[in-house]
């Protein structure tokens, strides 16, 4: 076995073990040894601090608040393997839902049927932030708190999607392409809700992994060149953020991480690679910080190095390779 693989697999990170079984491995979710990682998570540190600050099952912040609100929480929680069907969870959902489900986030979206916000001229296009419906239907269905609520934000994502196959909530009446940013994780979403639901939204799911593929997943399209050089760095957690990390890791997750349009950020990503085997955090989008600090995270990620690994980054990264 990989000297890295075995390294992983004994971190002191429960989420890592299991990540590195799950993901790495492939082990299957039956498994002893997974079930067992999966409570491990739940009762780790770690996920007691992300959750410390409930009062009465909820969050007192915004569901949106930088990165401590409950939809943050969530999301990270389910990307740690944490158990599905947790019920004490569920006051965190509501609090999500009553957000995400609301007449005023609703008719603050340009082009949406409830907007009452100021004339903008849309041309038909919804200028919606919908990473935030897309991480949501994501995570939801992965902690195994669905219901039909997520189904109508899965519905309202297919609603508003651009011609391009991506989403935008640029208000700009020049606008007209999609954004990585809001795509990727309304892609996410969609291609989970879609697997689960045997095949729906497979037809959006199709159109928005194109909108990345014709860019190679970091190239403009019209010229070749790198869009952003944030996007070729590594980031753990990425949040809304888009980089070749998690675009891949999307790629994987939708099933076209084999299509030869990955290849330039499969390379990329392999170029990173460190000495010891694992992959570095290149840079990081949070701060460990106090209440009321923007984009504050109650935990460390194991911070950022080009010169070091980082487990969860390396854990990710080696689950791409192995499937492309």
């Amino acid at each position: 076995m990989d000297p890295v693989v075995q390294r992983l697999l004994h971190s002191s990170e429960p989420s890592v073990r299991l990540l590195t079984r799950t993901e790495v491995l492939g082990e299957s979710p039956n498994s002893a040894a997974v079930k067992k990682g999966r409570a491990e998570v739940k009762g780790s540190e770690r996920v007691r601090l992300l959750l410390s600050e409930r009062t009465g099952g909820v969050l007192p912040y915004h569901p949106y608040a930088k990165w401590c609100g409950a939809h943050w929480v969530l999301s990270i929680l389910a990307d740690l393997g944490y158990p599905k069907g947790d019920k004490s969870l569920i006051p965190l959902r509501e609090q999500v839902y009553r957000w995400l489900l609301s007449e005023e986030h609703l008719r603050y979206i340009p082009g949406n049927e409830l907007y009452a916000g100021p004339v903008i001229k849309t041309h038909g296009l919804v200028r919606a932030h919908a990473s935030m419906e897309g991480n949501a239907v994501w995570y939801l269905n992965a902690l195994g708190l669905a219901d039909d609520r997520t189904k109508v934000l899965a519905e309202n994502l297919v609603r508003w999607q651009w011609p391009d196959g991506g989403w935008n909530c640029d208000k700009a009446p020049t606008a007209h392409t999609s954004s990585f940013h809001e795509s990727l994780l309304a892609l996410r979403g969609l291609a989970l809700q879609s697997r689960i639901s045997g095949g729906t939204y497979r037809e959006s799911v199709d159109r928005a992994a194109e909108y990345f593929l014709e860019r190679r997943l970091f190239r403009r399209r019209s010229n070749g060149r790198i869009i952003s050089t944030r996007f070729t760095k590594l980031y753990y957690p990425s949040y809304w953020h888009y980089d070749i990390l998690i675009g891949l890791r999307v790629m994987k997750e939708s099933g076209f991480i084999r299509d030869e349009r990955c290849a330039d950020a499969i390379s990329l990503l392999e170029s990173k690679r460190l000495g010891d085997g694992g992959f570095p955090a290149e840079g990081a989008h949070y701060r460990l910080g106090h209440p009321g600090a923007s984009g504050r995270s109650l935990v460390s990620w194991g911070g950022a190095s080009k010169l070091k690994m980082n487990e969860f980054v390396s854990c990710v990264a080696l689950s791409i390779l192995g499937r492309a």
